[in-house]
């Protein structure tokens, strides 16, 4: 194993730099590895409250998963029959894993929730008509975890509205940087 200050052959990758990195400081701290984010799903819904989850996965899926080889694109979660149900995310095939590895790569998951979070969500979509939405999966002291949430679908001059506040937002911290600067 090379040290960090070591020099490193050309074309050699270092064996730190090859490690999936996580997304922030704050992340690493607490031992969370990102694998995937939905950010679609913060443009198109207004994100009311999140909730952390387990998830129940096959040994080729973890795998895929540390190989950040899955998408949340069109994933939605559902409670059906007092369970909830990750579906629509779609987890690639492990690369190695053959005949008994094997698993389907867009199968619903089950969420593993407490009976009371699930019996609160079941209701709370039901009366209020709201979705639940995987915001992203990572990683947490070697568990892997889904990060879902009640959201309310956006109106399309809605995300105009958000994106025209987030445009002039910018703009402001520009100007302030810039003025900053000139003293």
């Amino acid at each position: 194993m090379a040290l960090p200050h070591a020099p490193v052959a050309l074309g050699a990758v270092p064996k730190r730099a090859a490690q999936p990195k996580a997304n922030s400081r704050a992340d690493a701290a607490q031992g969370i590895q990102r694998v995937a984010q939905n950010r679609r799903a913060r443009h198109e819904y207004d994100i009311l409250e999140t909730y952390e989850c387990g998830i129940a996965l096959t040994g080729a899926e973890v795998k895929s998963l540390r190989a950040r080889q899955v998408s949340l694109q069109d994933a939605y979660a559902r409670i059906d029959r007092g369970e909830a149900w990750l579906v629509g995310a779609h987890v690639a095939p492990y690369e190695y894993g053959s005949g008994y590895g094997r698993f389907d790569p867009d199968r619903p998951r089950k969420l593993l929730l407490h009976r009371e979070q699930i019996d609160e969500l079941a209701g709370i979509v039901a009366q209020k008509s709201l979705t639940l939405v995987p915001l992203s999966i990572y990683f947490k002291d070697g568990r892997a975890k889904v990060e879902i949430a009640l959201a309310r679908g956006r109106r399309m001059y809605d995300k105009r509205r958000v994106l025209a506040e987030r445009d002039a937002a910018r703009e402001a911290d520009r100007v302030i940087r810039e003025h900053q600067g000139r003293r």
